[in-house]
C-alpha cells in the first residue's frame, strides 16, 4: 500500500527573481514523499512546483488541500489515475513522486543516455529583469559562459532602454551566432503591442513569449496573425483542461510556439497532450522550468531529454537558490549535465 508524507523547506534566491509581476526573494516549497509499506525505505519524491502569483493553486487553502490529499493517500482512498486539474502543482508532485518510486526511489524517472551521463541538454541563458546595467552584466556573463541562446525578461524597465540593450547585443552577434528570445510576461497592452512587436522584429529575434496578459484571446489571436515577430504562448496555457479545451485554444489563437511548464500546467502527462496537439498543428514548442528546486528540475529535465527536441530548452533555474538541494545536475556553459556518481541531499529525515 502506498503511503505519503509532506516535507517543506524555504529556499533563498541567489539574486532577486524579477518579472513584470514583481520580485521574489525566497520561495517556500512543499514536497510529497511516497513509499510502499512493503518496502518503506524505497521512496519517491515530487515537488509541488507552485509559482507565487501565477499558479492556479496559489490560494489560501493550499496547505489544507495538500494535507487532505496526503490523508486520502494514507487511507487508501486516493485515485492516482484521476488528475487533480484544479491543483496542478500537487498533481505534478504526485505524478513525479510515483515515477520516482516505480523507478526505485533513486531520482531516475526516465532512464536514458542523459541520466547515464553520456549526453546533455542544450539550455538557453536566462537574463532576469533589472536595471539596464544589471541586465547588461548578466548578458555579458552568459555570453562569456558560451551560451548561444539568450532569453531576456522584458517589461520592467523603459521599453526604449530594453530595445537599445537588445540592439546592442544584435550589433555584436548576428542571429546565426546568438539566438535571442524575449519574454514579456504579459507586460504590453493590446493597443500598443503590435507597434512594439514590429520594432522588436527589426532585431531579428527568435520569438516573444506572452506579449499581452492571458485571457485576451481575440487580441492574442490577432497579434499572432499579424505580428512580424513569432509569438509563444506561456501563461495563456494555464488552467486549460480537458484536451478539447487545449485544442480549441490553439485553433483560435494559432500561435507560432507554445512554452511548456509541467509544474504550472498540471504535470508531464498534461504537457504531452499539448505537444500532441501542437505537432498536429505544426506549432513549435519547448520546455521550461518555473522556479523549481533541483527535485522538480530533475524530473522535468529527464522527461525533456526523451522528447528529442533539438531547440534550446529553458531549464537553467537550477542555479536560482543559495540553498538548493545538492544533486547530480550541473549546468556547464549552455549544457545541462547529469553526473550519476554525484549524490543527492537526503530530504527524508
Amino acid at each position: 500500500m502506498i503511503k505519503a508524507v509532506i516535507r517543506n523547506k524555504e529556499f533563498i534566491f541567489c539574486h532577486p527573481a524579477t518579472t513584470s509581476r514583481g520580485t521574489l526573494l525566497k520561495k517556500h516549497v512543499f514536497f510529497i514523499i511516497l513509499y510502499d509499506t512493503d518496502n518503506p525505505l524505497r521512496r519517491g519524491i515530487g515537488e509541488c512546483s507552485m509559482f507565487p502569483g501565477l499558479s492556479m493553486d496559489d490560494v489560501d487553502n493550499f496547505e489544507k488541500k495538500l494535507s487532505d490529499i496526503v490523508n486520502m493517500i494514507n487511507k487508501g482512498w486516493f485515485n492516482f489515475k484521476t488528475p487533480l486539474r484544479e491543483w496542478p502543482s500537487i498533481n505534478f508532485a504526485i505524478e513525479t513522486a510515483l515515477l520516482d518510486l516505480k523507478g526505485g526511489g533513486q531520482r531516475i524517472l526516465y532512464p536514458s543516455e542523459f541520466t547515464n551521463g553520456k549526453d546533455t541538454i542544450l539550455i538557453n541563458g536566462l537574463v532576469w529583469m533589472g536595471s539596464k546595467e544589471e541586465m547588461l552584466k548578466q548578458i555579458d556573463e552568459k555570453i562569456s559562459q558560451g551560451f548561444h541562446c539568450l532569453k531576456l525578461k522584458i517589461g520592467a524597465i523603459n521599453f526604449d532602454d530594453e530595445y537599445t540593450l537588445i540592439q546592442g547585443i544584435r550589433l555584436k552577434f548576428q542571429s546565426e551566432v546568438l539566438e535571442i528570445r524575449v519574454d514579456a510576461n504579459g507586460a504590453f497592452y493590446p493597443k500598443e503591442a503590435i507597434e512594439k512587436l514590429k520594432r522588436l522584429s527589426d532585431l531579428d529575434l527568435h520569438s516573444i513569449e506572452q506579449p499581452i496578459l492571458p485571457s485576451q484571446i481575440d487580441d492574442m489571436a490577432k497579434l499572432c496573425k499579424i505580428s512580424p515577430l513569432p509569438i509563444a504562448l506561456d501563461e495563456e496555457l494555464i488552467g486549460k483542461y480537458p484536451l478539447e479545451n487545449k485544442r480549441r485554444l490553439l485553433q483560435i489563437i494559432k500561435p507560432q510556439f507554445i512554452v511548456l511548464k509541467p509544474g504550472l500546467l498540471g504535470g508531464i502527462a498534461s504537457c504531452e497532450e499539448w505537444i500532441t496537439i501542437a505537432n498536429e498543428m505544426n506549432i513549435g514548442w519547448w520546455v521550461t522550468s518555473s522556479l523549481e528546486t533541483n527535485i522538480g528540475l530533475n524530473a522535468i529535465a529527464q522527461w525533456t531529454y526523451t522528447l528529442n527536441n533539438p531547440m534550446h530548452q529553458g531549464l537553467s533555474t537550477g542555479l536560482l537558490f543559495e540553498n538548493n538541494i545538492n544533486s547530480p545536475l550541473a549546468l556547464i556553459g549552455e549544457k545541462l549535465y547529469y553526473f550519476p556518481r554525484k549524490k543527492w541531499d537526503n530530504l527524508f529525515d
